[in-house]
């Protein structure tokens, strides 16, 4: 029989959040100019550069979403939520900004926050939540 001890841990913050992409400026130019993140992080690695690391936030967030290549031949198909404190301004700001595949506000229901969905060109799925 085992016993189940438990340990505080060390993890403080979700940092980086993955997200597959099949071509980084494509991608890069659809996070700047229609969303408005910023670009964190733009290196080259690898023994010849051959790799790059590439990383966009919106303005003041300290978790940054990393747009990386296909790895091991997976696509694209993650998500992540993103946070506002108006949804309606939001959803408006992007419909105006238009080029991006955006579900209407989702209803008012008791107990959950107002939110819409979004995806990136690569199929990658947006939640903006408000806070």
């Amino acid at each position: 029989m085992s016993t189940h001890t438990e340990s505080t841990t060390t993890l403080t913050d979700i940092a980086v959040v993955m997200f597959t992409v099949a071509d980084q400026d494509a991608a890069l130019e659809f996070y700047t100019t229609k969303l408005g993140f910023e670009v964190r992080g733009d290196s080259r690695f690898g023994e010849n550069g051959e790799y790059r690391w590439l990383e966009v936030a919106p303005p003041g967030s300290t978790a940054r979403l990393a747009l990386n290549p296909p790895m091991y031949g997976e696509p694209g198909g993650s998500a992540v939520g993103i946070e506002t404190p108006d949804v309606a301004a939001e959803h408006a700001r992007l419909t105006a900004v238009g080029g991006i595949d955006l579900d209407p506000i989702g209803e008012d229901t008791p107990g959950a926050p107002r939110l819409f969905m979004l995806r990136d060109p690569d199929g990658n799925h947006i939640t903006v939540v408000q806070v």
